[in-house]
């Protein structure tokens, strides 16, 4: 009996042993693990980890923008709530503002450190490339084959108050877009004819810049800039002078499909309250 009695005690000490394993403790390095994302592989055949969907990109992050074909700086300035005459300034571009596509503009001012003026980057100049010592820390533009449309050199605009008038007929209307906040929206219908509130310049005509549809800027002076969005059909170009109640587009659609003008008039690139000016009386 003794040898049988063995090998009991030799099963229930292996079933024991066998138990403890199975009941073992988990690594360390798994509790609370967070899983990270499996790498993936770009269209560039560049392996990354992916992100987030919900985390937008920064946008503008290098404090440049990159000047698409057809924009000019009075657009450029208008996307960012800037004046025209202090973008010129960061960027050392002087009248009639000419620029390029593929050009970098500055969109921060330029400081002054210990009493001595910061120079500008060199993204205006574009007629000469930055040399091969600087190209690491600053950029490069260099002058493209195609220039961009510019104003006309020599254009004198009158100086003193603006005889302002209104841009077309209608009732005004709401809207909650940040467009729309930022000046009136004049109801009226398609095809309605648009005119210039005042004398001036145009210097911006196109679809360029987002929430604004075919876009009419004209310059009336240093100080005031005047906006005419939302049109089917553009009648003027970049250059071309403009008198009051001349009509340079027609009414058009806005985001929400209404026939209507979107106004606005700038006081040194800071929208204003465009009832302000205009005269009582609607047209």
């Amino acid at each position: 009996m003794k040898p049988v009695y063995n090998i009991y005690i030799f099963i229930i000490t292996l079933v024991l042993l066998q138990a403890c394993v199975s009941k073992g403790v988990a690594p360390v390095a798994n509790r609370g693990e967070i899983k990270q994302p499996e790498p993936t592989v770009t269209q560039h055949g560049v392996v990354s980890k992916s992100t987030p969907a919900s985390r937008p990109a920064v946008q503008n992050k290098s404090g440049y923008h990159s000047v698409n074909k057809g924009e000019t700086l009075y657009s450029i300035a208008w996307r960012y709530n800037f004046d025209y005459k202090a973008l010129a300034s960061w960027n050392n571009i002087n009248p009639p503002y000419t620029i390029y596509p593929g050009q970098l503009v500055r969109l921060t001012p330029v400081y002054k450190k210990k009493g001595v003026p910061l120079k500008s980057e060199p993204v205006a100049k574009t007629t000469t490339p930055a040399k091969s010592s600087e190209s690491i820390s600053k950029p490069i533009v260099n002058k493209p084959s195609v220039v961009m449309k510019k104003t006309k050199p020599g254009v004198t605009l009158p100086k003193g108050t603006i005889q302002w008038s209104w841009p077309t007929s209608g009732q005004l209307v709401n809207s909650d877009s940040p467009t729309s906040k930022k000046g009136i929206n004049i109801a009226g219908k398609a095809g309605q004819a648009i005119n210039a509130a005042a004398y001036g310049e145009v210097v911006y005509s196109g679809s360029g810049l987002l929430g604004y549809g075919k876009l009419i800027i004209i310059k009336h002076s240093e100080t005031y800039l005047s906006a005419y969005a939302y049109n089917s059909k553009l009648l003027v170009k970049e250059g071309d002078r403009v008198n009051a109640g001349q009509q340079i587009s027609e009414m058009g659609r806005d985001n929400t499909g209404r026939n209507v003008l979107h106004f606005e008039i700038r006081k040194n690139g800071t929208p204003v309250n465009p009832t302000q000016h205009l005269p009582r009386k609607r047209v």
